[in-house]
């Protein structure tokens, strides 16, 4: 009885239940819109929206959990927020058929990058600090969102700064969740969450038979796996290594793209692994035992399934949750990984400029042929690790020649 008690705390765990609900809320949050954009763009009815929300839900509850389970290691999914973009300027004038035959084509591409293992062959090849730096440009957009929330909206994000300060000094495996409980009450408190107008409602799956126009393969479903791939599945991977889970990356890859190919007919038009919503399950938030925040990974899978069977009542319940209190929670919750990662990024001299590269230029928002500042500012950071470290040895290889010249 009793290791079955103990079991079940350690399963439900404080801390990694509120690193999956805040990496659930934070997701969902900040790109449901544009889905559902995407949606409308390819002549969805609202049946079909509802049916997008489950097949993506269903999708990365799968994948979270059970990679999450597999590997031990917080695996965290996300749909592809570039992806969906795209998607609202590329599907105008594509039928809902068509549609669906470039999703089954990018997840075939995505799989087989996977089977493959040419990703991670070149993921293999990125050096650390340039993977921190990466992560770091990604991150910085939340954590500068946490302070400049307070121009806005200073009642809350200051009530959830402060009462994090103080968890974290006393309490600090519930410091996050103690600032979103806060955050709530103070929202509330002000009427700016307005709970009593969110309608529930069941999502339905809607089969759609996929039809496979060359034309719309070339122009939505390429592009479409080149930015799933470039600006999602890169900076997740850096999100796994900067932390120091080396998941094996192609069976990863491989089953979300297998994953997609299932679920793209009822409207999962791109799975990937996520990036900021990972670091918030990966830092020691999530858990005080390393080889226990793959808890926050499957919770986050859970909290997924929940918004995919409700997926009629996300729209509704966005419009309830004050957008300051979203960009202040992520930040708190990603203030570790960000310190970090950037301590990471700068610990070797010999690359740090190279690694301050990266991190400037993804942190910059820049894209390009319509792939995201993640790969522009790795490219950028190894062009310039490239050029600065032409014909110049490393500091190993200087404190070796004495010794050599010695033992000659």
């Amino acid at each position: 009885m009793r290791k079955f008690v103990r079991r079940i705390r350690l399963v439900f765990a404080p801390s990694a239940m509120a690193a999956g609900l805040i990496a659930v809320l934070v997701g969902v949050t900040s790109s449901a819109a544009i889905v559902f954009t995407a949606a409308e763009a390819a002549g969805a009815s609202p049946g079909e929206t509802a049916s997008w929300m489950l097949a993506l839900g269903v999708g990365m509850a799968v994948t979270c959990v059970g990679l999450s389970l597999r590997y031990r290691a917080p695996v965290v999914t996300a749909w592809s927020t570039p992806g969906a973009a795209l998607l609202a300027v590329g599907l105008d004038g594509v039928t809902m058929a068509q549609a669906v035959g470039a999703f089954l084509f990018s997840a075939a591409l995505i799989t087989l990058s996977g089977v493959t293992g040419w990703f991670e062959r070149v993921m293999d090849r990125i050096p650390v600090p340039l993977a921190a730096g990466l992560l770091a440009g990604v991150l910085l957009q939340f954590g500068i969102g946490l302070f400049s929330g307070m121009e806005g909206d200073f009642a809350v994000v200051f009530a959830m700064f402060a009462t994090y300060l103080v968890c974290r000094r006393w309490l600090s495996r519930y410091a996050v969740l103690s600032a979103l409980l806060a955050g709530g009450l103070a929202a509330a408190f002000e009427g700016s969450l307005r709970l009593g107008s969110v309608d529930l409602a069941l999502a339905t799956p809607v089969f759609v038979a996929p039809e496979f126009s060359w034309q719309v393969l070339v122009s939505v479903g390429l592009p479409l796996f080149v930015v799933t791939m470039a600006s999602q599945n890169l900076p997740g991977v850096a999100v796994l290594r900067g932390d120091g889970y080396q998941v094996p990356i192609s069976p990863v890859i491989a089953w979300t793209g297998a994953t997609n190919l299932v679920l793209a007919p009822f409207g999962c038009y791109g799975m990937n692994l996520a990036a900021i919503t990972a670091a918030i399950c990966t830092g020691p938030q999530a858990h005080p035992d390393r080889d226990r925040r793959f808890l926050a990974g499957a919770w986050a899978g859970v909290f997924y399934l929940g918004v995919g069977v409700f997926g009629a009542t996300v729209a509704s319940l966005l419009a309830t949750l004050p957008s300051s209190l979203i960009l202040a929670i992520a930040g708190l919750g990603l203030l570790g990984t960000i310190g970090g990662s950037l301590a990471s990024a700068t610990a070797d001299t010999d690359a740090r400029e190279a690694a301050v590269v990266t991190f400037l230029a993804t942190a910059s928002g820049f894209t390009l042929f319509g792939v995201g500042s993640a790969f522009w500012g790795l490219l950028a950071g190894a062009l310039t690790l490239a050029i600065t470290r032409w014909g110049r040895r490393s500091d190993a290889e200087k404190s070796l020649a004495p010794r050599e010249k010695r033992a000659l």
